[in-house]
């Protein structure tokens, strides 16, 4: 048995755990390291749920991880994109869990101005690609804006410059939304800004603007890469109020430029866009009411000059009336005779007519209608009489044949309908009467209406002669020895007295009527 062990290879070589040698290769890395500055390419993007930002920074041969917890990404300065070269500060840590080391980024900025602008094609050809830059979705400005919202910095004298143009040129009230200009938070409020104004409503307690100038002075491009991020370019473009970017100088050029409905090479220049000068205007107003008033006044004179040399042209007054009052002379003239005649006519014609109805015509067509009319009523009781009876005697005969037994109901409805007709038939019988009776009475009424009578009582009278002889001239009533004159209410007899008319109206002989004209 060997006093001593036989020595076992590497058994002074100290031992560690998985974690703990994971633990002292990121005491070292993180000890050793500390801050570091590191330049390269953006890679992958991830922002995680959580809010926390992986991201990896790359060159031609390797890549390193990159993370920034949710507190630090908005300290960061500028947000990594894909293909961005960039210079990334932080420390150095490293992940026992897996092996791995990373870099904690807490600040990231642009590496050089040629990669800034390498960054701004990138971005302008993106935008382009949606059509963001087509001048067909710009809006026209309005000619005079009543409310202009500024969007800049309330400090500096780009505001300043602004409202001192407005007021040489138009005064108007203006809406100033402070901003940060330049560093990590311009482009979040710069957009919110742009979208706050939008937000307002048209008419309420705080105006909305009708122009909107977003404004800032010069600076390298640094300093003016607020206005070149995608979150101002896309709220300008969403803008409903029109939208003037006056960013920089004449030879800067942003984003927001080429989305906005009009650029202004300085801030001064976009207030002279926003408002015309008002003495110009109200002299250019001047010019055209003067140009106005000369045009309606020679458009006057024009036309009072074509109306004298119309007016010579025209007939005098009297000359164009003196043919229609001589056919008004004619007329006149012409309406009495005419008048006359037409009442001689119609006189005659009466005359023709009343001569024809004379009362004993009347009269005896009268007699002869009512005596036929009183034989058919008198025919008809014992016709219908007959009639029911042939009717009876046929239905006694014919009920006689049949047995009572079985035709009583059949007689009882026969009698029922014979009953029927007899009513009917007396009373088509009376109806016929009294329509034969009323014109009796009616053609009656028309022999008074037509008899001389009544010719009396609307104020003429009969002259006759001794012998009862009509008297129509004055010839005869200067032959005749004495004249009986019958009024409606009675005779009166010239060198005699007065007859009296017998009831009814009619004298002792009513001797037969002539013309009453």
């Amino acid at each position: 048995m060997d006093l001593l062990d036989d020595p076992i290879p590497g058994s002074n070589t100290p031992e560690f755990s998985v974690s703990e040698i994971a633990g002292k290769v990121k005491r070292l890395i993180e000890g050793e390291l500390g801050w570091v500055r590191i330049k390269g390419e953006v890679g992958r993007v991830v922002l995680a749920r959580s809010g926390h930002l992986y991201f990896d920074l790359k060159d031609d041969r390797n890549v390193l991880s990159c993370m920034t917890w949710k507190g630090q990404v908005p300290e960061l300065g500028t947000m990594p994109e894909e293909g961005m070269e960039v210079v990334a500060e932080g420390r150095m840590t490293a992940s026992g869990f897996q092996s791995k080391f990373s870099l904690n980024a807490q600040r990231i900025a642009i590496a050089g101005e040629g990669a800034l602008m390498a960054l701004l094609e990138k971005r302008k050809k993106a935008l382009a690609a949606e059509g963001l830059f087509d001048p067909a979705r710009k809006k026209p400005l309005p000619y005079l804006p009543e409310v202009i919202g500024v969007v800049t910095s309330p400090q500096g004298a780009v505001i300043r410059d602004i409202l001192h143009r407005l007021r040489d040129r138009f005064p108007r009230k203006v809406m100033i939304w402070p901003v940060a200009v330049q560093g990590a938070a311009c482009a979040p409020q710069v957009a919110q800004a742009i979208a706050g104004f939008n937000a307002l409503t048209p008419g309420g307690a705080m105006p909305r603007p009708d122009l909107i100038i977003v404004a800032r002075g010069g600076g390298s491009v640094e300093d003016l890469w607020g206005f070149n991020e995608e979150v101002v370019a896309r709220a300008a473009a969403a803008s409903d109020i029109p939208l003037i970017s006056a960013v920089g100088h004449e030879t800067d050029t942003t984003l927001i430029d080429f989305v906005s409905d009009q650029r202004a090479p300085t801030p001064t220049a976009a207030a002279e866009i926003a408002v015309p000068v008002r003495h110009e205007l109200l002299a250019w107003v001047e010019q055209a009411g003067a140009r106005m008033t000369g045009s309606i006044s020679g458009g006057l004179q024009r036309r009072s000059q074509r109306l004298r040399d119309l007016g010579r042209a025209l007939p005098r007054a009297d000359a164009l009336l003196d043919g229609p009052r001589q056919r008004l002379d004619r007329a006149a003239d012409r309406l009495g005779p005419a008048l006359m005649t037409g009442v001689q006519g119609r006189r005659v014609r009466l005359s023709d007519v009343a001569g024809s109805l004379r009362p004993s015509l009347l009269g005896r067509q009268m007699r002869a209608e009512q005596q036929r009319v009183q034989g058919l009523g008198a025919r008809l009781s014992p016709a219908l009489a007959r009639v029911a009876q042939v009717k009876r005697d046929a239905f006694t005969a014919r009920a006689a044949r049949l047995a009572p037994r079985v035709l009583g109901t059949d007689a009882q409805r026969a009698r029922d309908r014979l009953d029927s007709i007899v009513a009917r038939l007396h009373r088509a019988g009376t109806q016929q009467i009294d329509r034969l009776s009323q014109r009796l009475i009616a053609m009656d009424r028309l022999r008074e209406t037509l008899g001389y009578k009544a010719t009396l009582a609307r104020g003429y009278a009969v002259v006759r002669g001794g012998t009862g002889d009509i008297v129509t001239t004055k010839v005869q009533a200067e032959q005749a020895g004495a004249l009986d004159i019958e009024f409606a209410d009675g005779r009166f007899r010239l060198g005699g007295t007065a007859t009296p008319a017998r009831k009814g109206g009619k004298p002792a002989k009513p001797p037969e009527q002539g013309s009453l004209f």
